[in-house]
């Protein structure tokens, strides 16, 4: 059988994959192509995946991109504790996919950049003002649906809960202030705690 093959490096989106990869315990390889390199731009990587975007799976002959479906299809694959049990959970795990996605992460994104990433005379603070008026609600949201549960899909860590992190925890990188929600801050601390997303985020 041929090894899991995960492409880019660990400060891009490839981070949320190879946290999945080690919740999983998977034995992979480690390809740490960046954009800045060069290499995401070959033939060869274009190839694999044709939006020349990070990250990317080759699994035997099924080649993947956009890293929460990745992981989706892995925790599906792989089974235990961090896959749906049922269609119902299945549905879930996808919703909340998505949501982080739609919901989330170009508002997180621009509070990470305008606040941290960018050089200080690129950043915006319009920008980084809009983005956290827009994190509001669905911050709110989240917190809400954590108010009786550890976890999304109650007392266990799964797929849904790792997706999701991944995306709001850009909002902690960006030393947003997150006090107001404080379900889901314990929840996004338990997330991010775990030995895993250390190890996959460089240790």
């Amino acid at each position: 059988m041929s090894k899991l093959i995960i492409h880019g490096a660990f400060n891009t989106r490839t981070s949320r994959v190879t946290w999945m990869a080690l919740e999983l315990g998977l034995d992979f390889e480690h390809n740490p192509i960046h954009y800045s390199d060069g290499r995401t731009r070959t033939p060869e990587f274009l190839a694999i995946n044709p939006n020349g975007t990070l990250p990317a799976i080759q699994d035997g002959d099924l080649c993947l991109w956009e890293s929460l479906a990745i992981n989706l299809y892995l925790a599906n694959k792989h089974g235990g504790d961090l896959a749906p049990r049922d269609a119902a959970e299945m549905g879930l795990a996808m919703q909340w996919s998505f949501w982080a996605t739609t919901e989330v992460e170009e508002a997180a994104l621009d509070a990470l950049k305008h606040r941290l990433l960018l050089p200080e005379a690129d950043r915006d603070q319009a920008v980084l003002a809009a983005a956290e008026a827009k994190l509001a609600k669905p911050l709110s949201v989240l917190d809400g649906v954590l108010a009786d549960r550890d976890y999304l899909f109650g007392g266990r860590f799964t797929v849904a809960d790792l997706n999701v992190a991944a995306v709001v925890g850009w909002a902690k990188f960006a030393k947003l202030d997150l006090s107001a929600w404080p379900n889901l801050t314990a929840w996004l601390d338990r997330c991010l705690g775990r030995p895993a997303f250390k190890q996959a985020r460089g240790g």
